[in-house]
């Protein structure tokens, strides 16, 4: 009987690793910065409602069918395709567009690496004005004699001869952002000089993943307890801080004031539903990955409701540290709170930090946002690294049979991320990341999850799936599950898609649309490819069916039972060997775990024996007797 188990595989030290490595994984940089400005433009506290909808109905359902299927399989998203073999291509898929993630996520980590070290200083570099463009920035009651003056007198020092009253002012940290950090080249189509400063701190980040993910899980296991809780300790002492920040209950009022009329526009459903499946990392590999080094048994039904739960909590607690932020910029410029707000990348590299610069002791506040941000983007960073070095080192199992051959993969793969990074470490970098992290983050993941829909309950069978958790938990998923595997997420799904592919607009200039369909299409052709190849070569209603080690996998709780009976055993037998005197004692020790409660005569013969129990005693024959049949049955 194979039960497709392969080379002995490491798993969790403790349950609470496992848990504690997924919060890391899905609660990302996206927490802090998007989540709270899709809130704000969506409708306040009113978009919490299609948020939570879109959890029920689609987070919690994909994120438990990806982490049951990858821990009944035991293997990496690459090798786990035995239950229909024609579908490996999907998770080629999801390594590659890991990949993908895996490069530009590492950028942005460099971005926040190098506003930290900017940090330690006594005036920040962000505060002051250091361009033309930023001296009208926050000036109230101008003239045009003032402006004529600034021209040439100015705290700067320069001539800004193109200043006029009407003049578009920047903040001196968007400036600080673009100018100094970026360089930013202002398209795309001009990549401009590598930036040796992130290009180092992005190498370092590498080097960082390196060690950190140097013996796998085993490491991992052990970082993640710093990684995963260290970012709430400095989110609940900014949320402190800022709620004492004059303007701050406004803004908590702007970010919770429901305003109804949004949820009738179909774009804040579409972006709770995008917001909820992207926030907890789903269809890149990385749950199947995380969950294949769990114990057969562990109770994943309930970790697949804890972490998408503490993820979407901790996006909604992010964002009453941002806007009691943003409610206090407003107080001081004397505009309203949506002059203030900015998404994506600009609300943690632009907004956020203008803020801080004007807070009492805005050295330490700083400090403690910047390492939080890079905190929070390492501890996404290492399961998706890990991903992929799980992913291939389960597919060649012989050739990575030892730790030097493996040390040296990991070493690979890093550098191969930096290396493939460096185009984004340039002047026009940032525009290219953003091109990979549309592509990428778009259709791509959206077909993936839909294809897993398509794949595990439709072509393999809900109930035969539900069976497969049975022999996991020892019961079937309850009707929740049943409605949403089958009906509702991928109809949501599908809607998703179809909403996402009527708000496509063209490219500009045309290369650039068909670098991102390139993107698009290089990620998603392997599930086509690798169906086609397999069908041609075994037929395709015989492949289409799963392997019978798929399904013989379901014996894998009996060998546990048979292997904890085993251990049982043989510790009575040391108890016996130890004690024999106590009757009662050893009577009630043995029989105990027994299936058959009517086996105390093994006892009796031991006493006869003068109270000891020998190699050729029964009960101690019957402890090896039960090792041996274990054994056995492992190596079937």
């Amino acid at each position: 009987m194979d039960l497709d188990q392969g080379p002995v595989r490491s798993q969790w030290g403790k349950q609470i690793e496992f848990v504690l490595t997924m919060i890391g994984y899905a609660v990302g940089l996206g927490n802090v910065w998007r989540f709270p400005y899709l809130c704000f433009k969506n409708g306040g506290g009113a978009f919490l409602i299609p948020y939570t909808l879109s959890l029920i109905l689609l987070g919690i359902p994909l994120f438990a069918l990806e982490c049951a299927f990858g821990q009944y399989g035991g293997k990496g998203p690459l090798s786990i395709w035995s239950i229909n073999p024609t579908f490996k291509g999907l998770g080629v898929s999801m390594v590659v567009a890991s990949v993908f993630v895996f490069i530009y996520y590492d950028v942005i980590i460099a971005w926040g690496l190098r506003f930290l070290v900017a940090s330690f200083t006594s005036d920040l570099p962000w505060i002051k004005c250091h361009d033309c463009s930023c001296l009208l920035y926050d000036a109230k009651n101008l003239t045009e004699e003032i402006v004529e003056g600034l021209k040439y007198n100015n705290s700067i020092g320069q001539n800004c001869t193109d200043l006029s009253l009407n003049s578009t002012a920047d903040s001196p940290s968007e400036l600080y952002y673009y100018k100094e950090i970026l360089h930013d080249s202002g398209s795309i189509q001009e990549s401009g000089d590598v930036l040796w400063p992130l290009l180092l701190c992005n190498l370092f980040a590498f080097i960082v993943i390196f060690l950190v993910l140097l013996k796998g899980i085993e490491t991992l296991g052990k970082v993640v307890y710093f990684t995963a809780t260290f970012p709430y300790v400095l989110l609940t002492i900014l949320l402190i801080r800022c709620a004492m920040l004059d303007g701050a209950y406004d803004g908590v009022l702007y970010y919770l004031t429901p305003k109804w009329d949004r949820l009738s526009d179909a774009t804040a459903w579409s972006d709770a539903a995008v917001q909820i499946f992207f926030s907890l990392s789903c269809c890149m590999g990385g749950l199947v990955a995380m969950s294949s080094y769990n114990k057969f048994n562990n109770n994943i039904i309930r970790d697949a409701f804890v972490v998408p739960i503490v993820n979407c909590m901790t996006s909604f607690y992010a964002g009453f540290v941002v806007f009691s932020t943003l409610g206090y910029m407003a107080k001081i410029k004397g505009v309203p709170i949506e002059k203030v707000t900015a998404g994506g990348p600009g609300l943690a590299f632009i907004v956020y930090p203008e803020a801080i610069g004007s807070m009492p002791v805005s050295t330490l506040w700083a400090i403690l946002f910047f390492f939080m941000l890079c905190i929070l983007g390492f501890s996404t960073q290492f399961s998706a690294a890990e991903t992929i070095m799980t992913s291939i080192i389960d597919e060649f199992p012989k050739f990575f049979n030892t730790r030097k051959r493996q040390t040296i993969f990991r070493i690979a793969v890093c550098l191969m991320g930096f290396i493939l990074g460096i185009p984004m470490v340039t002047q026009g970098g940032s525009h290219l990341l953003n091109l990979v992290d549309e592509a990428v983050l778009g259709f791509p993941l959206l077909l993936i999850g839909l294809f897993e829909y398509i794949v595990i309950i439709y072509l393999y069978g809900f109930n035969k799936f539900s069976q497969d958790i049975n022999a996991m938990l020892g019961r079937n998923p309850f009707i929740y599950f049943k409605a949403t595997w089958i009906v509702i997420s991928p109809v949501l799904l599908l809607a998703v898609v179809v909403f996402k592919a009527y708000q496509m607009e063209d490219f500009h200039p045309g290369w650039v649309g068909l670098l991102y369909y390139l993107i698009v299409v290089f990620t998603m052709m392997w599930v086509p490819i690798l169906y086609f190849h397999y069908s041609l070569k075994h037929g395709l209603w015989d492949i289409m069916k799963p392997k019978q080690s798929w399904i013989n996998r379901r014996n894998l709780s009996e060998l546990n039972k048979a292997d904890k009976t085993s251990e049982v055993n043989d510790k009575n037998t040391l108890f016996i060997n130890e004690a024999p005197g106590d009757k009662d004692k050893l009577s009630y020790v043995n029989t105990a775990f027994d299936d058959d409660i009517s086996k105390p005569h093994d006892l009796k013969d031991a006493e006869m024996g003068n109270g000891n129990v020998t190699g050729n005693g029964s009960l101690a024959k019957s402890a090896d007797d039960r090792k041996d049949s274990a054994n056995e049955f492992s190596r079937l």
